[in-house]
């Protein structure tokens, strides 16, 4: 912006002539062009500061804050895994009521008593306070499900000991050794190998080496060890309260009609022998004559973890051996 110059007429010379101002007007203009750029600048600051800049509490509150959050995450997840094992064995538990005490399993009001399994997952748009409720939450819904879980292996404890008789003679561990857990088919309709359309498999078959060994999975008596038609060399095994299990397709057969045998004893070894496209174990499981899924049957000999991966391979493995 261009200076203002004043001009003032002067009738003794004739002319226009310049006009200074004083000291004073100088000095005046100067500290009003100082002031009022200060106050410009300090507004600057300000707004700038506040919109910006982070004070070093809020910077450290905002980290300890990130913090919380990551730690959060992390609980929420450990929790999740919690929920998941709970889940496994809820299943097992389930199970051990149905299939070895023919009992009703504990009903949900029972394990949950009001509390909500289903649990809200948006957790990056709760409030901290929001946070801690939900955790909070979580964390009673997770004790009052062991607290249930404790109150069932008690009862069973008390069942089995009542019935420990029963309890030696129903199947419960798988019948091959655990490294040699392959599930090639599982219970259920299956393709067939040797005659092709649809059928029913009546029990699960284990593929291993010809000579893997093979084991009874309750205490009782032989009653057949010899080579039937389709099934090749075949072990029943008659374990008394209406259960039976089949082995077949046995390279070699360690046990006699008549003999008593125990759970866990070997009686006898893996093969292809009858309507076999290759080494396995047709196992079966039989409670009245009607074959049971044997993969309700594994307790005592496999984790949680194998339990779970034992049903997934049970389900999707669609390929008969035998």
């Amino acid at each position: 912006m261009s200076k203002k110059i004043f001009y003032r007429y002067n009738p003794t010379t004739d002319n226009y002539e310049r006009v200074y101002p004083s000291l004073k007007k100088r000095i005046w203009s100067v500290a009003r062009h100082i002031v009022f750029g200060l106050i410009i600048g300090i507004v600057i600051f300000f707004l700038f500061s506040k919109l910006y800049l982070i004070s070093p509490r809020e910077q450290l509150l905002i980290e300890e804050n990130r913090t919380l959050k990551a730690q959060y995450d992390v609980l929420q997840n450990r929790l999740d895994d919690a929920h998941k094992i709970m889940d496994i064995l809820q299943n097992r538990d389930d199970n051990f009521y149905r299939v070895m005490m023919q009992m009703d399993p504990m009903s949900r009001s029972q394990r949950y008593s009001g509390l909500d399994k289903e649990r809200n997952q948006d957790y990056k748009k709760f409030s901290d306070v929001a946070l801690m409720t939900e955790l909070t939450q979580q964390v009673s819904l997770l004790e009052r499900r062991l607290y249930a879980q404790s109150l069932s292996f008690e009862h069973l404890r008390e069942m089995a000991y009542k019935q420990k008789d029963k309890v030696r003679c129903i199947p419960a561990i798988v019948p091959v050794p655990i490294k040699s857990l392959k599930i090639s088919s599982g219970f259920g309709y299956r393709r067939d190998p040797v005659y092709g359309g649809t059928r029913f498999h009546s029990g699960i078959d284990f593929s291993d080496a010809t000579g893997t060994p093979i084991y009874a999975t309750a205490d009782g008596v032989v009653a057949a060890a010899a080579w039937a038609s389709g099934y090749g060399n075949k072990v029943d095994i008659d374990h008394g309260y209406n259960y039976l299990t089949r082995y077949a397709h046995l390279n070699k057969i360690d046990v006699k009609p008549g003999q008593t045998v125990k759970r866990g004893q070997k009686i006898g070894e893996m093969g292809s022998t009858g309507k076999s496209t290759g080494p396995h174990l047709h196992y079966e499981v039989r409670f009245k004559d009607e074959p049971q899924n044997p993969v309700n049957y594994y307790y005592l000999d496999v984790t949680p973890e194998q339990y779970n991966s034992l049903i997934e391979s049970a389900e999707n493995a669609g390929f008969v051996m035998d």
